[in-house]
């Protein structure tokens, strides 16, 4: 299966990098089986790139797999977004975008109930993420191309 990620830059070699903030699911190397949303990832950054992956999967690892959203994938990726790490190889789900996070800080000081919630993260377009935790996982994929694109 071909996965993309959306880049500032041609990536042939893949790492996690730790940063000031972490992401959905924690720190790891983020692709999706989504070209455009990809694309839409590359365009936020001053080289628009998008690399392209074959990626196999490999039953040996940790694999978590959500296949929408639910009380499951809110819940890890609250913890994961609270700066916590996990003992997964690899994550995939739905992304949590911005206005999700909105509906989030909602939540949290008691404006919507925990359904209401989980109704409004449902009813978001589709999104997919698959992120890399380990040495071991970055063997499931390998570079095929970059697509670069002008501002």
């Amino acid at each position: 299966m071909l996965i993309y990620h959306g880049s500032g830059e041609i990536v042939k070699y893949p790492r996690v990098l730790k940063t000031g903030h972490t992401k959905d699911f924690s720190w790891g190397f983020y692709c999706t089986k989504n070209f455009d949303q990809s694309k839409r990832w590359a365009y936020k950054k001053r080289t628009p790139t998008v690399n392209v992956y074959e990626y196999t999967p490999d039953d040996t690892l940790n694999v978590l797999s959500f296949t929408e959203v639910c009380d499951e994938w809110l819940d890890f990726i609250l913890h994961c977004r609270s700066g916590k790490t996990h003992k997964y190889d690899i994550v995939e789900g739905p992304m949590a975008d911005d206005q999700i996070w909105d509906f989030l800080t909602q939540w949290e000081t008691g404006l919507i109930s925990r359904d209401e919630l989980m109704m409004l993260a449902k009813f978001r377009h589709p999104t997919h993420q698959i992120s890399f935790h380990t040495i071991a996982s970055f063997d499931c994929i390998r570079f095929r191309r970059a697509i670069q694109y002008g501002q």
